[in-house]
């Protein structure tokens, strides 16, 4: 393998060969591409290579900096955690289809330019597609054809996009783009649809808890994350997107304290953390981006270890809703354990991953005067501690004793998230690997005296209140329930407006051809009318009348002919 075989290609065409190897041999050859992988990004040299002219635009195939060696590496290491979470599983389709996603989102954080982009960016979302529909419910099949539309719309605006800015500038190249042409707008909706934008961002909760117990934790990810990426590239300093990312980290926190399903509250504290990320891209200083690409780097790591948890609690119990759990301590200890480690990194705990990157992006708000977002992201993190830090390792194996005694979840996903769970503790005690990788010179210290208090006593306060509203019954009970968010206008409404308009159109149609069938049928019946063997028009006539008639008839016919034609 040459220094310069394009990065996740190795994953893409190694993906081939899945379908026909068996057993063990399978998960170890699956397993051995990704730390080829990391292998391949250790040589390789900053620069562009891959460059070639197609209809007089070039395009450049590959570019290697530090902001996509980071994702790459965090990529790659995410696909190798993934593939030991799911070695007992025999399902050849998702593991062809997590393969090639893996190694299209990879491909796309190293494109140069656009449509290389465009290419990479629709493969990951087909591939991701095909990921859902391997849980092989009803309920799967149809989350993942409602995501395929949305993401495919992504990859029709990116293109669009792309085509207007290549005729305003002649250039494809992915570079800082910005708003200041409709081709940039339109590609920042096509990125936004990826991040899961507010309004644009309930794909993420219909389809990631509808993939089987290992499809989520690929899911989770690759797909936001090369958003984040793009957005990091094409929109860092651009302002609006520090408005869009504290609205994103706020309003999901109102909708997870409701949601009974414990999958589809991390997906929800997925879009709160894509929030802190967004914020700090929009900041655009060399610390909020320092902060946003890093918390994308341990996001990846705590997110999978929770999804980790939970489905290896699905796959124990065959339920993943707080109503219907509890007490799993008692015999999923290590699970247990390492929930409890994911949480406390989401939920920014000193000596955890989130604490070390979470508070870069905050302390870059505060620098730049931003008092407003501040304060809505210190209130979004007391948010995520309530419903992940807290609910989550709560409901799930603490709280009501459900009488579940399950076995421990399997050796291969205990061992994926000793791992995962490892790397969330060294970031947190010792972040300075992980910013060396950082595209710009880190100068922050995050073990302040003054951070570490302030964080313990906002994350003290969250906690007593979490206690408070559950021991006097305030807090929202774990209902059999299906949470409403914005999909409630594809879910519900939507559903109902064109049915009746199919009802209506259908009635239409029957009044029509009604109508047209008594029109034919009284056609019919004068025609035999005058016709038939006694009619008018079939009696014998004398030659004059005949002759007139036919006569009279074509004059007529011409004399219209002639007028039509002068017109």
């Amino acid at each position: 393998m040459t220094a310069e075989f394009p990065p996740g290609l190795l994953l893409i065409v190694g993906a081939i060969l899945v379908p026909f190897i068996k057993g063990n041999l399978r998960s170890v050859y699956m397993l051995v591409l990704p730390l080829l992988g990391i292998l391949q990004l250790m040589a390789l040299e900053p620069g562009t290579f891959g460059t070639m002219s197609t209809y007089g635009v070039e395009q450049t195939h590959v570019r290697i900096d530090k902001l996509s060696l980071l994702f790459g590496y965090i990529f790659y290491i995410s696909a190798a955690l993934g593939i030991l979470f799911a070695w007992h599983r025999e399902d050849r389709v998702e593991q062809t289809s997590a393969l090639v996603h893996a190694g299209a989102a990879i491909g796309a954080v190293f494109a140069g330019d656009l449509i290389t982009l465009f290419f990479y960016w629709e493969v990951t979302a087909i591939s991701s597609g095909v990921i859902i529909w391997a849980g092989r419910t009803n309920r799967s099949y149809g989350a993942g054809f409602r995501y395929l539309i949305i993401q495919i719309l992504s990859g029709i605006l990116l293109l669009t996009g792309a085509a207007m800015l290549s005729n305003e500038t002649g250039s494809v190249a992915f570079n800082h783009i910005g708003l200041d042409s409709p081709g940039g707008m339109i590609i920042l909706l096509a990125f936004g649809i990826k991040c899961a934008f507010p309004l644009l961002h309930n794909w993420l909760q219909d389809s990631y808890p509808e993939a089987s117990v290992t499809g989520t934790v690929f899911l989770s990810a690759f797909t936001t994350k090369l958003a984040v990426y793009a957005l990091a590239r094409g929109y860092a300093g651009t302002e609006i997107l520090i408005w869009i990312g504290a609205a994103m980290a706020a309003f999901p926190i109102f909708y997870a304290v409701i949601e009974n399903d414990l999958r589809r509250v991390l997906a929800y504290s997925l879009n709160n953390q894509l929030g802190f990320m967004v914020a700090g891209i929009g900041i655009g200083t060399t610390l909020s981006i320092n902060g946003a690409v890093s918390h994308a780097f341990a996001h990846i790591l705590y997110k999978a270890l929770l999804f980790m948890s939970m489905g290896a609690v699905l796959y124990r119990t065959g339920t993943s809703k707080g109503s219907e759990l509890g007490g799993l301590y008692k015999t999923m200890p290590w699970t247990t354990g390492f929930c409890i480690v994911g949480a406390a990194s989401i939920s920014a705990f000193p000596l955890f991953s989130g604490f070390v990157t979470k508070s870069m992006i905050l302390t870059a708000a505060a620098e730049e005067g931003y008092l407003i977002v501040f304060l809505v992201l210190l209130f979004a993190s007391a948010g995520v501690f309530h419903h992940s830090g807290i609910k989550i390792p709560f409901f799930a194996f603490f709280a009501h004793d459900s009488g579940k005694r399950p076995q421990e979840a399997p050796n291969n996903m205990l061992l994926a998230m000793g791992l995962t769970a490892f790397l969330c503790i060294a970031i947190g005690v010792y972040p300075q690997p992980l910013y060396a990788l950082l595209p710009f010179n880190v100068n922050y210290t995050p073990y302040t005296t003054t951070h570490v208090v302030t964080t313990l006593q906002l994350l003290i306060f969250s906690g007593l209140a979490f206690a408070t509203l559950q021991r006097t019954g305030l807090y929202p009970p774990e209902l059999r329930s299906t949470v409403l968010d914005f999909d409630f206008f594809y879910r519900w409404l939507a559903p109902r407006i064109v049915g009746r308009l199919m009802n209506a159109g259908e009635r239409a149609r029957m009044t029509i051809t009604a109508a047209s069938l008594r029109m034919l049928h009284g056609l019919i019946a004068l025609t035999f009318k005058y016709f038939k063997p006694d009619g008018l028009f079939a009696r014998t006539q004398g030659l004059d009348f005949s002759v007139g008639v036919g006569v009279t008839v074509t004059l007529l016919a011409v004399f219209l002919l002639i007028f039509f034609l002068s017109q």
